[in-house]
This record gives C-alpha cells, structure tokens and sequence, in this order.
C-alpha cells in the first residue's frame, strides 16, 4: 500500500524546473544525435551523385555530349553502390527525390513574366497548344500501345515541355508503383538522345522551309526538348533566332506549373474516389516554390551574378539526381523496355514538330 502511494504521489507530481530543463537538455542531445545519424547516413550517397555530377560536366564541358546523358550512362555504372541495401543507398535514394525537386524548383530563377508578355499571344498560345496537344497524344498512344496513361503522361509531358527535367517533375507526383523508376530513367535517356538529334537536324529543316529568324526560334524553342540544345540550335544560326528560341523554350519550362499541378488535382481526385489514401495538400511544394521563384524574379530585384547563381545549384541539383537515377537503374530492366516505348516517344517527338510547323505556316 505504501508503494502503491509513493508511486501515485510520483505520477501526480508537478514537475520542477529543474527537471524540465533536464528534459529540453535531453530532448535537445537526442535531436542532435538524430540530425548527425541523419546526416552520416545520406553522407555516402550525396557524396557519390556529386561526384558522378562533377565527372559528367567534366566530360560535357569538354567533350560536348549532353551533361544529363554523361550523368546517366556514369551512374549507372556505379549501380552497385545501391545494391543489397548497401551504406550509400539512403544518400542515393534522398538525391534522387529531394534534391531532384530543389533542382526542379529552382528552375523558377530563369523566368519572368515580362518574357513571356514580351512573345505575345501567336507564340503564347502555339506553345500552349503544343504542350498540351502532346501531353494529350501522348496519353492516347501511350494506351493504344499498350503501355497505360501513366507512362503516355510521363513521356508527353517530357516531349512538350522540357525534357529531362520535366520527365522528372512528373515523374515526382505521379503514383509510385514497381515502374515508374525504370519507366523515368528510359524517358530522360530518350527525350536526351531525341534532343540531341534535333539540336543537329532542326536547323537544317529551318533553313530547308526557308523560316525568318522568328519563326525559326519559334520552331527551334517549341520543338526541341533540353534548354541547353534550344540554346546550341538557335544561336548556331543567329542571335536573334536563338533569343527567341531561349524565351520560348522558357516559356515550355514554365508550363511545368499548370501541367503538374493538373496532374496533382487528376490524381488526388483519383485517390480519394477509389477510396486509397490521398494527400490534402496536392501540389507539391516544389512546384510552389516554382512559381515563387517566377514572380521573385520578374521583379527585377534579383541580380544577374545571384541568378547564374541559383541556375548554377539548380543544374547541379538536376545532373546529381540524374546520377542517382543511374545509380539505382538496371540496364537489363532497360532492355527488357521493348520497342514499342522508343516509337512512342519518337512518334511525339515527330507530332510535336509537325503541330509547332503547322501552327507557324498557318500564323
């Protein structure tokens, strides 16, 4: 009985301050024990994805191959690295999602509203159209061939807006199943090849249709998926071709927003209708610091050397998780893809130059 007491004037006491400051002393001790676990854990793997990310610009800057593409084929070559649950897995696992969507976010520094005002509405609109009619056949081509919507989705929304970096943004709030990894790396290797064949092709065929500089920007930044070859393509044939190319591409990569926020909206509605688990808060925070950046940026408080600098961690932040991707690719799950995702990725590709072409002749 006496115990039974003492145990009950033990649990019904208030406590000290004492004793409360020793509880915030070893809540602290214990959250930075977390925080150093945390970080010796991710340690190995954000050291390896940066290091495939330096080598890969190494190479690009010298060799002048696509970085994403050199990314890739290095990671991929260090796959054992995240094999049998090893020490770096954990650090290859956060850089391809978490530090993949601060790349994905930064991109937001490389537009502004003024860009886009400054096109006016012909080329606002082909690039609207142009977008979402891929998307849309994408979607459709995707299930006739019989590889489902999701996978139409991932590689329209690469093809319209802006390659690897779109395929990756989608890729992020798209439903997880047992593909969508496999399914993200075999776009972004596509839509680079792709874009890498076009930065070469595309402006022969300008030329060929005999298209003035703006309509060959036009061309060129509607068509073409990666920044970096919009860039190579339009100023290989003026500055004035490769301006307009650059804005327009922009303006591809700004429809990142709108399209990813759909998706957001289609797939919570999804969930909640089947039932299954959904999220109350759909879009990802990615896209809203996106969309902060955007309007940071235009304006104009944001300095030129702060915005190479943002671009700058932004790429690095894209090309390291690329390299994770790699790293956690089978070449062999690549290979068991087939034929019929390559012709649907090529076949948008081609739809989306001839709509971009058409719209420019009929304008």
């Amino acid at each position: 009985m006496a115990t039974d007491n003492a145990t009950h004037r033990v649990e019904t006491e208030l406590p000290t301050g004492e004793l409360i400051r020793e509880a915030e002393r070893c809540g602290f001790r214990c959250q930075a024990k977390t925080a150093k676990h945390t970080i010796d854990s991710l340690f190995p793997g954000v050291l390896a994805s940066i290091t495939v990310a330096a080598a890969a610009t190494f190479l690009s800057d010298h060799y002048g191959a696509p970085t994403m593409l050199f990314a890739l084929l290095i990671g991929m070559a260090f796959r054992f690295l995240s094999e049998d649950k090893g020490k770096a897995l954990p650090g290859i696992q956060f850089t391809s999602k978490t530090i993949l969507r601060i790349g994905v976010a930064l991109l937001g520094v490389r537009i502004t509203v003024a860009e886009i005002q400054q096109l006016g509405i012909k080329p606002i609109s082909i690039v609207i159209c142009s977008v979402l009619l891929t998307i849309l056949f994408g979607l459709f081509l995707s299930k006739f061939m019989g590889h489902g919507k999701r996978f139409g989705v991932l590689t329209g929304g690469s093809v319209g807006i802006c390659g690897a970096s779109a395929a990756l943004a989608i890729a992020a709030i798209l439903p997880k199943d047992e593909y969508i990894e496999r399914n993200t790396i075999f776009t972004v290797i596509s839509v680079t090849a792709l874009s890498t064949l076009a930065m070469i092709l595309y402006p022969v065929i300008a030329v060929r249709l005999g298209l003035d500089p703006q309509a060959s920007g036009i061309f060129l930044g509607g068509t073409i998926h990666d920044v970096a070859q919009v860039v190579g393509a339009g100023y290989s044939m003026s500055d004035k071709t490769g301006d307009i190319a650059t804005v327009i591409k922009l303006l591809r990569v700004a429809m990142l927003v709108p399209v990813v926020f759909t998706l957001s909206l289609i797939f919570h509605s999804r969930n909640t209708t089947e039932g299954s688990e959904a999220k109350s808060f759909f879009l990802p925070p990615f896209i809203i610091f996106f969309i902060l950046l955007v309007g940071l940026n235009s304006t104009g408080f944001v300095s030129e050397p702060i915005r190479t600098f943002i671009g700058d961690i932004s790429r690095w932040c894209l090309v390291a998780a690329i390299g994770a991707l790699g790293m956690k690719t089978s070449l062999k799950s690549l290979f068991q893809v087939g034929w019929k995702p390559v012709s649907i990725i090529v076949i948008e590709t081609v739809f989306l130059a001839v709509i971009v072409l058409a719209a420019i002749q009929w304008q």
